[in-house]
């Protein structure tokens, strides 16, 4: 079972499963899509085996889950052109920001409160279920807020969104995989195949950055 977080490349973890399933493993697979810390915690709590695209780093909590860096992924805060924001003069500030509605993705978390980014007190928030919702909400104008720069890349491209500049400035997080087991546990093959392509520094760029898939 793999969670994979919405900010993750559906394409390149398909393109995975395909090669995957031309081994004709003796193993069935199972994706959960998770997002923010429901993605670490769908492993932690043992419905996964591997979590990709998981932040903060994992392995810094406890001692039986192992994790690697799959790279830097950049934010950018974008809006619609037909939105209020895209005009505004930069850059905008905390309190401008405040008085528009934000697209935040749900939290996947089964327990506890979750994590958000970027969200201010007393601000209007339109909450949907994955990254990619996101972005269809900041390009039907119904909010702003950050977006990966790799996923709104074609749309600033084509002017179908508009980057602005905030006063706190564009955010950089570092993704992670994670995988349990501690330092003397057997991973099955199926692990050990998933591990080996991540590897593969392209593997993990493609993971982050091919998103062009998306119309």
């Amino acid at each position: 079972t793999l969670a994979i977080d919405s900010v993750i490349s559906r394409t390149t973890v398909m393109e995975l499963c395909e090669a995957f399933f031309e081994l004709a493993p003796p193993t069935r697979l199972r994706l959960r899509d998770e997002a923010l810390s429901g993605t670490l915690e769908a492993l932690t709590s043992g419905q996964a085996d591997l979590a990709i695209g998981v932040t903060p780093d994992p392995a810094s909590n406890t001692s039986d889950v192992h994790s690697k860096s799959l790279g830097v992924m950049s934010f950018v805060y974008a809006v619609a052109p037909h939105h209020p924001l895209a005009n505004a003069p930069e850059p905008l500030s905390d309190a401008l920001i405040q008085q528009h509605r934000a697209v935040a993705v749900a939290d996947s978390v089964q327990r506890g409160r979750g994590l958000t980014f970027g969200l201010l007190s007393g601000q209007d928030v339109f909450t949907v279920g994955s990254m990619h919702a996101k972005l269809d909400a900041h390009l039907r104008g119904l909010g702003g807020g950050s977006l990966p720069r790799c996923m709104a890349d074609p749309y600033i491209d084509t002017g179908r969104l508009v980057v602005k500049k905030t006063e706190r400035g564009h955010r950089q997080v570092a993704i992670h995989y994670a995988w349990r087991g501690g330092k003397t546990a057997i991973r099955g093959r199926a692990l050990q195949w998933w591990l080996q392509q991540l590897e593969s520094a392209t593997t993990r760029a493609a993971l982050l950055e091919q998103h062009r898939g998306h119309s």
